[in-house]
């Protein structure tokens, strides 16, 4: 062995990789991870909404192109951790039914390989390891658990208690948002997260907010036997002359290209990222890329149809940390339009500053901040549907080039009326029915070409099955085309759903693990005591 080959490579540190590289650390196996960013900065700039927001100084400064060839400028990250350095640790499960095939109003949502019952156990597990809270029972559509959240929901704020109870008096069943921050409400003094404005969208200064890269990959490469590689950008995979394993990861470091081999491989740069991956690694035996004998790598790419909504009141919302409150009672649809709409949450609370990104024109009086102080800012999420020309693809130069026609959104409208509906039933002591102003749409951001969501829920570009011409990869996330290539951002997603796919992202990470012990001949009770011995070793050192 050398000092370049390793039993386990892992490309991208996010909610998958990262998840999947502390899964994998007690194993005792040589593992590398490699990260094509570096850590992100902390410094002040963290929590300002100027340079976050408005000037996206921690977005990525390459360029995509649109299937006409204009240039997009997606809003995504690389750093260790991914985009859950920037998400809003929003954590659900997919529901129950979201796993069978489902009809929508603009067409149908496939069946997944595996059902709710095989992901169940790994969703408990990962609920505990991201520290979420949330309360069981409230979502009416909520599936099965089998244990509790691991702490108390978030508490609403005054503000969002009164929507809450004003949703419930019209007849919905508004719930806690399931939220992975490290608060502890009944120790406000030793609590790691002080629950501040700057949680959702903006990387946590306090290294409070659960993303993969405090979670996870800090945690993993405690452990002797895992190595994390930074500003290290994976340029294609090399295949054996059979072209049934990769032999050799191409890494461009400090402008100098160098190869590094392992037993497996686990792809997990984001869907976008992953498929061009294995888009520019076409050689002889794969003229297509890799994985691609079915032609779907880079095909069904999705990424929901998301939607700001600002509801203006005469009551200010002095709210500091807003995204506790959700609703699901258009989920699966309502009696007067029979498909599923979607779900409906909070963004974190929108500033005069942020507004600035494409604030709604509501009227000459309402100023920025005058709006900032009285908005109630909503998220809409609906499901939009795997088609095969929505796809990504790369350039002769290797660009990556995205092409998306959005689709199902007859239910996002629909599912915009519902909130504007609700609205109107709402009420306060001093102003009554007379305090809601209106519901405005507000743009993502300024500019962009793509939606946000598009990129920050991407998926299904590698999707999974069991029919290797109707999937890239098998069951286990394993390629059908390759022995030792696995795949375990959200690539693997053969349908989108209308919840954050994080979640699902981080338990089927888990799951793919279990299968990787298992190749790799790691038993549970060495497993055990190699966890021990490295939790020993941190504790005493």
């Amino acid at each position: 062995m050398t000092d370049n080959h390793y039993d386990v490579i892992i490309i991208g540190t996010g909610a998958g990789g990262g998840t999947l590289a502390y899964h994998l650390a007690p194993s005792g196996k040589r593992i590398l991870i490699l990260e094509r960013g570096d850590y992100v900065p902390r410094e002040k700039a963290n929590w300002d909404p100027q340079i976050v927001n408005v000037d996206g100084h921690y977005n990525t400064k390459e360029s995509w192109l649109d299937k006409d060839g204009n240039e997009l400028h997606p809003h995504t990250n690389y750093y260790v951790g991914g985009n859950t350095k920037f998400y809003g640790a929003a954590l659900f499960r997919l529901r129950m039914a979201d796993f069978a095939e489902l009809r929508h109003h603009g067409g149908i949502s496939p069946a997944w390989p595996v059902g709710y019952d095989d992901l169940e156990p790994y969703y408990t597990q990962a609920e505990n390891l991201y520290q979420v809270h949330g309360n069981r029972g409230e979502d009416p559509t909520e599936p099965a658990s089998h244990s509790p959240y691991p702490w108390p929901a978030v508490s609403h704020e005054p503000r969002i208690q009164q929507l809450s109870d004003d949703f419930a008096r019209s007849g919905l069943k508004p719930f806690h948002v399931p939220v992975g921050v490290m608060l502890d409400e009944k120790d406000t003094h030793k609590s790691r997260c002080i629950r501040c404005n700057t949680c959702d969208g903006f990387p946590c200064l306090v290294s409070a907010k659960s993303d993969a890269q405090v979670v996870c990959v800090d945690e993993a490469i405690k452990n002797s036997n895992v190595t994390l590689m930074r500003n290290s950008l994976v340029k294609r995979l090399d295949t054996t002359s059979s072209g049934r394993e990769v032999k050799g990861v191409v890494v461009e470091r400090d402008g100098i290209l160098e190869s590094y081999a392992a037993d497996l491989i686990v792809v997990s740069c984001g869907a976008i990222n992953s498929a061009a991956l294995l888009l520019r690694s076409a050689n002889d035996k794969h003229p297509r890329g890799l994985a691609n004998r079915s032609d779907l790598v880079g095909r069904h790419y999705m990424g929901h149809s998301n939607s700001v909504m600002m509801a203006i009141s005469k009551c200010p919302n002095p709210t500091i940390f807003q995204k506790t409150l959700g609703v699901n009672d258009y989920y699966f649809g309502s009696k007067d339009f029979e498909y599923p709409m979607g779900h409906i949450s909070f963004v974190g609370k929108l500033d005069a500053i942020t507004l600035k990104a494409g604030a709604p024109a509501i009227a000459p009086n309402f100023t920025l901040e005058l709006m900032a102080k009285h908005s109630l800012d909503f998220w809409l999420t609906s499901e939009d549907l795997p088609d095969p020309n929505n796809r990504v693809t790369i350039d002769r130069e290797g660009k990556i080039v995205l092409t998306y026609t959005p689709n199902n959104l007859e239910a996002h409208e629909r599912l915009q009326a519902k909130l504007k509906q609700a609205m109107k039933h709402t009420s306060c002591a001093m102003h009554g029915h007379n305090c809601h102003q209106g519901v405005f749409g507000r743009n993502l951001y300024v500019g962009q070409r793509i939606p946000l969501g598009g990129v920050a829920h991407q998926n299904g570009t590698i999707r999974f099955g069991k029919d290797p011409k109707t999937s890239a990869l098998d069951v286990n996330c394993k390629a059908h085309d390759l022995d030792n290539l696995y795949v375990v951002d959200g690539s693997f997603f053969p349908s989108s759903a209308a919840v954050n796919p994080a979640l699902t992202i981080i338990a089927n990470a888990l799951r793919v693990g279990d299968h990787l012990m298992d190749r790799l001949g790691v038993s549970k009770a060495q497993y055990e005591r190699n966890r021990t011995r490295e939790r020993d070793a941190a504790v005493s050192g």
